[in-house]
């Protein structure tokens, strides 16, 4: 069947009524939409037409314009955040407590020894003592290899352009003044040029600052039982435990090695067990405490703060108690009341957050300890990564990669200044940020915090007792008001309030909108888009005819280029025959056998030859008509 006529039938199918041209499809397309517009630009006269085919496309145009904004905003995925208030019997958060103080001094005076004996000597230059009042003389000569590796310089300010910087024990310049201020210097390596200089405005944060880096560098050296070891056992450091009306001990707890507080202990982690429900709301039906710091055997440089460091946090989930613990002072009672938040984030496209941290790009170090994904674990991993791809070395602060060592001041002499110049940068920072992800689904706790003096001076002689008694098997009261701290930790109601995300716009949002926008500007509905996709398809449809008759009108004009002169036709052949016959009446026919018809597929012959042998042509019949 022929292709055109077959698209001309389908047509014809498809479409009832004229159409088989453009013109013809948009005048029936005008004159039959449900769509007000059209109808009057063909029915009324010229100038009502010019003005209602000018209403026509200014309201389609601003249809077409309110739907861009209306697929803009859906396409945007905003959220709205939902505040519900609950009632439900809720698990009790683990809880973290810790000391502030990371190791007893008893246990690491012999690893501190020579970092002591510098700190204190750099104090007395930095006091600026009275001649003969220094103890350098006393004393045994320095171990400067420390010092020089990360000194603590004086850096003048009086020309702000260029600062001098002077070695504490090579200058006579005093510090604190207007313009004089003590910093930390970090080279990348001893006698390098290559330097940064941290500057502070207070020497005792400079002294701080310069005795944890050090400090660092040789604890890192340390195999972890022995750190461990050197850290506050449970036993030692929890007197007395009471979960609502059920004793508890030291033995309840799960211990963790924390870099920044030494030995943790967490009440209810549920790793092991599962987690414990609160009864009742109320401080009768919490968890109490009552901790011994020991503060007596504090670091002297290394911890200026003293108490115990706690944080609330959810089941199995590591415990970040830099960021988000809190300080028990010693000597009071500390009653902490808790209110939950529960989080519900929308995940993709909605929010870039995660359920548990697989689609993160960022290898979670924290994993070792079992613990769910965090935020903080993902952002400490990755500074982790970053810093043993440069430095070659991971900090003692966060868990290390297989294969990799801590930093540390003989095997890395360079570390500090690689480790400052990383944290300093904000390149990097950005990148681990833009690597992370929230959680989507968290819980968070408020705290409620309040405090009284513990024990009071009435009753601190018989508390001190038992509890020196319960703890050491003696008669003699081996505590103190500064080294006791009592806490009691509970719900202060079972309301928990539930914040969570839902799409501010849906499918069924747009559908309508789009709707009414066009229905309220050209009074359309989904009836009139379906019957402009008609026309569509019939214009593509007289469009695959309109490409066949071109490319057959096409493949002819090539075929009478290859032959310039067109064959005759049956008319002409008549005449020429005709006019031949009175030729042969006149001269007489030449003999059939001379002019022999054509053999079968060879060319026909020239127009003129047609004509000076009109008998070869029609054949030995002709003669016969």
């Amino acid at each position: 069947m022929n292709l055109k006529k077959y698209f001309v039938r389908a047509l014809h199918r498809l479409q009832k009524g004229p159409g088989y041209t453009y013109k013809e499809l948009l005048v029936w397309y005008c004159d039959n939409t449900n769509t007000h517009g059209p109808k009057r630009i063909i029915k009324e006269g010229p100038k009502k037409k010019l003005i209602w085919f000018f209403l026509t496309l200014l309201f389609a145009s601003l249809v077409f314009w309110q739907w861009g904004i209306l697929i803009n905003t859906y396409l945007s995925y905003n959220v709205t955040s939902t505040l519900s208030i609950g009632f439900k019997t809720m698990k009790f958060p683990a809880v973290t407590v810790c000391n502030a103080n990371p190791f007893k001094y008893s246990e690491v005076k012999h690893l501190l020894k020579e970092l002591d004996r510098l700190i204190e000597a750099a104090l007395e230059r930095i006091l600026q003592p009275a001649p003969g009042n220094s103890s350098e003389n006393a004393s045994p000569p320095l171990d400067l290899r420390l010092w020089h590796q990360i000194p603590l310089v004086l850096i003048d300010e009086h020309d702000k352009d260029n600062p001098v910087i002077l070695d504490i024990f090579e200058s006579n310049q005093t510090a604190g003044g207007n313009q004089t201020t003590v910093g930390n210097q970090t080279c990348s390596h001893q006698g390098s040029d290559n330097c940064t200089y941290r500057n502070f405005t207070s020497a005792a944060q400079a002294v701080t600052e310069w005795y944890i880096l050090q400090s660092t560098s040789i604890l890192s050296k340390v195999p972890l039982q022995e750190r461990i070891r050197m850290g506050y056992q449970a036993e030692d450091m929890i007197l007395a435990c009471l979960y609502g009306a059920e004793p508890c001990n030291y033995k309840n707890f799960t211990q963790i090695y924390h870099p920044d507080h030494g030995n943790c202990y967490i009440f209810n982690w549920g790793m092991d067990e599962e987690a414990l429900n609160s009864s009742n709301p109320g401080a009768e039906f919490g968890l109490k405490l009552i901790l011994d710091i020991s503060q007596q055997d504090y670091i002297p440089y290394l911890s200026s703060a003293a108490g115990a460091r706690l944080m609330l946090h959810q089941q199995k989930s590591f415990p970040f108690l830099k960021d988000q613990g809190i300080y028990a002072m010693a000597g009071t009672e500390t009653s902490i009341g808790v209110l939950v938040d529960e989080l519900e984030r929308m995940g993709y496209p909605y929010s870039d957050c995660t359920n548990n941290g697989s689609d993160v790009p960022v290898k979670n170090l924290y994993s070792q300890y079992n613990t769910s994904y965090s935020i903080q674990a993902c952002l400490r991993s990755c500074f982790q990564n970053h810093m043993t791809e440069i430095c070659g070395c991971g900090h003692y602060m966060f868990p290390l990669p297989e294969g990799v060592n801590y930093c540390n001041n003989e095997d890395n002499p360079g570390w500090a200044y690689c480790y400052s110049s990383l944290r300093s940068s904000i390149t990097h920072r950005q990148i681990c940020i833009d690597s992370c992800k929230e959680t989507c689904n968290d819980t968070q706790y408020k705290m409620t915090i309040s405090m009284a003096d513990w024990p009071s001076e009435a009753s601190e002689d018989w508390i001190f007792h038992i509890l020196s008694y319960e703890r050491d098997m003696s008669t003699n009261v081996t505590l103190d008001r500064n080294g006791i701290i009592k806490l009691n930790i509970y719900f202060q109601e079972y309301n928990y309030r539930t914040i969570s995300e839902s799409a501010a716009t849906t499918i069924v949002w747009l559908l309508s909108s789009l709707g009414g926008q066009f229905g309220f500007w050209m009074g359309g509905s989904v009836l009139c888009l379906i019957e402009f996709g008609e026309i569509i398809i019939d214009s593509l449809w007289i469009t695959v005819i309109n490409v066949i008759s071109w490319c057959k009108g096409l493949k002819q004009k090539r075929a009478q280029a290859r032959y310039p002169d067109a064959p005759p036709t049956v008319s002409e052949l008549v005449e020429a025959h005709t006019n031949l016959g009175f030729q042969h009446e006149d001269a007489g026919a030449l003999p059939r056998d001379e002019a022999l018809p054509p053999e079968p597929g060879t060319p026909p012959p020239n127009y003129d030859s047609l004509r000076v042998q009109p008998l070869d042509v029609l054949g030995p019949d002709s003669d016969a008509e």
